[in-house]
């Protein structure tokens, strides 16, 4: 395959660079970045530089709490890049996200560098990844997002800690009053963009193209690249965009609302639980101490702090943008898994049946339940389960990606790509293997890094299955198009080609697009409802 030779050129090069240097060369393992030198560490094999835990924005501490980012300090000397920096604060929530780094902290925004080569000539593709966990969770020091192995297939891997839950996306109307654009919230995404700044001023040092960047990522971090691509503070600083398993569109589980209806909200809330709104004592207040008060209960329901409507970053809704083609003009590869809510099907206390089915037709879609039942259609207990589980997941995420995909298609002037997870998984400490291709199950395979999952026993399809996205993956990072010698043709996602997707499956096929009626009626039934709820006031 053409791109197994360049990759092999690649690695070539790595493992000269940082394996076979003369004993008078200079250190490839430092790099010299605008605001000082780093030093970072081999992988074990000595073909990956792993430069770990760069500062690319201030501390968000004290008055710079709920801040846009800041310029992060220089520093005197070679500052040590060879661990994890603190992930963001956040609530233990998911028993399946287990950090690498000291901990909880205010103090996290760094961003860390998985690169073949610190050769300053080479310029290799750049994939920077926006982790997942709804906007209130997650980190980059997880094993299975570690970028050594796909940094392997000869790109630069970049991925970055951003603020999460009360930290990142807290509006108040004294934070509207302060800013000099009369915003609030949005410092999570905010903190992306000057991630993605930093990758367009330093990348060059340690072997990538700013030129050549492809944003990516899962659950809120795909709804995050589906938002960058729709903010001017971002735009023209990736080539590309991957997204896996959500979008910041109508019909999903985070909704994007004007920073008025989120301020009331927000400022309500804090003070019912901490006894004060005013911003000064916010600001006084312990980390910890705030991130208890958020996760208290409202109405017998935890509060989720997500992206705003905040007539800066996202000037509009993020699905206004896109109809008017304002989006970045940039291939896009998206798509999700085939069980992205299966989980909350099977642990129902009641099983799918022609009359749950109707019942929830006639509470979701009142008027129209007759035409959710035609889409949604079934005639026996594996099919009525195989409905139920595909509306959960159209629910949380999937018919939200669907909506970006098509709008980018009309509007984006760039070729896009869609695909679906198929291949059961083998199941795991966490997941049965009735989970199927469960949501986040992509995770692993895309980085090549099946062997952190704890209990897993990987089939030989499952390493196929993981070498082939990863392939297809750094193939689109490299020109924009997935395809490349010797791999399964994988077609524009089009009407001119019947909108053929790609299942990714032991046996990858292409097949048209089997639900587009569903996705239709979805689109007519929740896209300007729910685009009117979110409105555009600021």
């Amino acid at each position: 395959m053409g791109i197994v030779s360049r990759c092999g050129v690649f690695l070539t090069a790595a493992v000269f660079a940082f394996s076979s240097l003369p004993a008078h060369a200079s250190n490839p393992l430092q790099v010299k970045t605008d605001k000082g030198k780093v030093e970072g560490k081999k992988s074990a094999d000595g073909e990956i530089g792993d430069f770990l835990g760069i500062p690319y924005a201030a501390p968000p501490i004290g008055s710079l709490r709920w801040k846009p980012p800041q310029p992060v300090a220089k520093w005197d000397g070679v500052r040590q890049a060879m661990s994890f920096g603190s992930h963001c604060m956040q609530p233990a929530i998911y028993d399946d996200m287990i950090f690498r780094d000291p901990g909880n902290s205010e103090d996290c925004l760094t961003l860390n560098v998985w690169t073949p080569t610190t050769d300053k000539k080479a310029k290799l593709p750049v994939m920077v990844w926006i982790y997942g966990g709804g906007y209130f969770a997650g980190g980059t020091s997880e094993a299975r997002q570690d970028g050594e192995h796909l940094a392997a297939k000869g790109v630069v891997v970049v991925s970055m800690n951003y603020r999460l839950g009360i930290f990142g996306f807290f509006v108040h109307p004294e934070l509207v009053a302060e800013s000099p654009q009369h915003a609030a919230g949005n410092y999570g995404l905010m903190d992306q963009s000057a991630a993605l700044q930093w990758v367009h001023n330093n990348i060059k040092a340690f072997g990538g193209d700013p030129k050549n960047v492809t944003i990516f990522g899962e659950s809120a971090g795909s709804f995050s690249v589906s938002s960058q691509m729709a903010s001017l503070l971002s735009q023209g600083l990736f080539a590309h965009a991957i997204g896996e398993s959500g979008a910041a569109f109508p019909g999903s589980a985070l909704s994007f609302e004007s920073v008025a209806l989120r301020g009331k909200r927000d400022v309500d809330f804090i003070q019912s639980v901490l006894g004060k709104s005013n911003l000064a004592a916010l600001r006084a207040v312990s980390g910890d101490e705030l991130l208890k008060a958020s996760m208290a209960k409202n109405d017998g329901h935890t509060i989720r702090f997500s992206p705003d409507v905040d007539g800066y970053f996202l000037p509009e809704s993020v699905q206004s943008i896109y109809a008017a083609g304002k989006q970045a003009h940039v291939p896009l590869l998206a798509g999700w898994n085939r069980d992205e809510a299966t989980g909350t099907v099977t642990n129902a206390p009641e099983k799918p049946s022609a009359a749950t089915m109707q019942a929830l037709a006639q509470k979701d879609f009142p008027g129209q339940a007759d035409e959710f039942l035609k889409v949604y259609a079934a005639s026996d207990d594996q099919g009525y389960f195989r409905a139920a589980a595909d509306y959960a997941g159209d629910h949380f995420l999937v018919y939200s990606t669907w909506a970006w995909l098509d709008a980018h298609g009309k509007t984006g002037g760039s070729p896009v790509y869609r695909y679906r997870l198929d291949l059961p998984s083998p199941g795991d400490k966490y997941h049965p293997v009735s989970a199927g291709a469960f949501h986040s199950d992509d995770i692993e395979y895309v980085f090549g890094n099946l062997d952190s999952r704890q209990g897993a026993k990987w089939r030989p399809e499952d390493r196929k299955l993981s070498e082939l996205i990863q392939t297809y993956w750094t193939n689109f990072a490299r020109t924009g198009d997935p395809n490349s010698t010797g791999l399964p043709n994988w077609p524009v996602y089009e009407a001119a080609s019947q909108w053929l997707v790609m299942h990714l499956d032991a046996t990858p096929q292409v097949r048209p697009d089997e639900h587009r009626d569903r996705y239709l009626f979805l689109q007519q039934a929740w896209g300007k409802k729910r685009e009117q709820a979110v409105g555009n006031s600021h």
